[in-house]
């Protein structure tokens, strides 16, 4: 499987355009219009929405002679043209303006209209306004013999597809966390130290947080004094070199070691005492597979002697939890011994 860093993300858009416009059929004398006979209708003038031109037709008696109820078409006159439509019909009540109720076709709301001469689809929509005259005076939508009819379309354009890219997510390139190297920097300038440490009579300043997160050994010594955050305070550490010290708070800022080539004879072996015993001290059934492993490889017998009193000291029933890490699948194909009387690797023991 491709790593994370690896796999490129691109992206494409589908894109449908719409255009909406309105138009308003005010219909006068609406009584004279009245008994003109079912399927006979009058017209709107000609409006264009979308770019295709429309009209409206109203049947005020209705379609059939035993109608009793007006019918409105909406009527797709361009020629030659296949047009995906979402239609509103509603009436606007004379004094308030405000609309009133909708009426949909018998089709649903949306439809496609054809003018190709194809049987693919309906050149109008045909809408059923199930309300008789006397309703429409009462409800305020006809005053005056005028009644004004509101219709909206929604014409469904032409669909683009943009071209593929990359997405946004690849095109900005993102640094790597850079955490470790700001708490490095307040090794360098020790702007906000709060803790000062005496090591053999040197001055040496540090974080409080810092000790506390990266240190077991510090965060133990300085518990008890630190409780009180509010007081001022200096450690005095009479077991080790000011140099020792100094590397020791290398390591706990940047997680890495310092250029060791300034320390030589006692202060380069107290260093090694040191970060072993800070080894040990951090020592688990999780890690001593994984510590074995590299005490092996860096040829470190005081490291490797620590796990193995480690591990020899457990109960045989915790060695579940040491065969569950990846330190000791790896330890696993190194081949590497294991203390006698634990348990031995699986792979030595099926099927002897």
């Amino acid at each position: 499987m491709a790593s994370e860093d690896q796999v490129k993300e691109t992206v494409s858009r589908s894109t449908t355009e719409t255009a909406t416009g309105v138009h308003t059929f005010e219909i006068i004398g609406l009584s004279l219009k009245k008994g003109i006979g079912a399927g006979r209708s009058f017209e709107s003038g000609t409006f264009t929405i979308g770019g295709y031109k429309w009209m409206l037709r109203f049947s005020p008696d209705g379609l059939t002679k035993n109608s009793k109820t007006s019918w409105l078409h909406i009527i797709l006159l361009t020629m030659n043209a296949v047009v995906p439509v979402w239609h509103e019909v509603r009436l606007v009540k004379r004094l308030s303006g405000k609309l009133g109720r909708g009426w949909i076709s018998p089709s649903e709301q949306h439809q496609t209209l054809n003018t190709t001469g194809q049987s693919t689809g309906p050149q109008s929509i045909s809408i059923k306004m199930d309300m008789s005259h006397e309703d429409l005076v009462t409800s305020g939508y006809i005053r005056d013999d005028r009644l004004t009819i509101r219709c909206e379309l929604t014409v469904v354009k032409e669909t683009t597809l943009s071209p593929t890219t990359l997405a946004a997510s690849d095109l900005i390139d993102v640094p790597p966390p850079d955490i470790a190297s700001h708490v490095g920097k307040l090794l360098d300038d020790m702007e906000g130290a709060d803790v000062t440490f005496s090591v053999r009579g040197e001055t040496i300043l540090a974080h409080r947080v810092v000790s506390f997160m990266r240190s077991p050994v510090l965060k133990g010594r300085l518990l008890g004094p630190m409780r009180d955050k509010g007081t001022d305070m200096v450690m005095t550490i009479d077991d080790m070199q000011p140099e020792v010290f100094k590397a020791l708070l290398h390591f706990i800022y940047t997680d890495s070691l310092p250029d060791l080539t300034d320390l030589e004879g006692d202060d380069y072996r107290e260093m090694i005492m040191h970060l072993l015993r800070i080894l040990a001290k951090n020592l688990d059934l999780e890690t001593v597979a994984t510590t074995l492993g590299l005490a092996d490889q860096h040829n470190c017998q005081a490291l490797k002697d620590i796990c193995i009193e480690l591990l020899n000291s457990s109960d045989p029933d915790e060695m579940d939890v040491v065969m569950k890490t990846q330190g000791y699948q790896n330890l696993k194909r190194k081949d590497l011994q294991w203390p006698r009387h634990q348990r031995p690797f699986p792979s030595t023991d099926t099927g002897r």
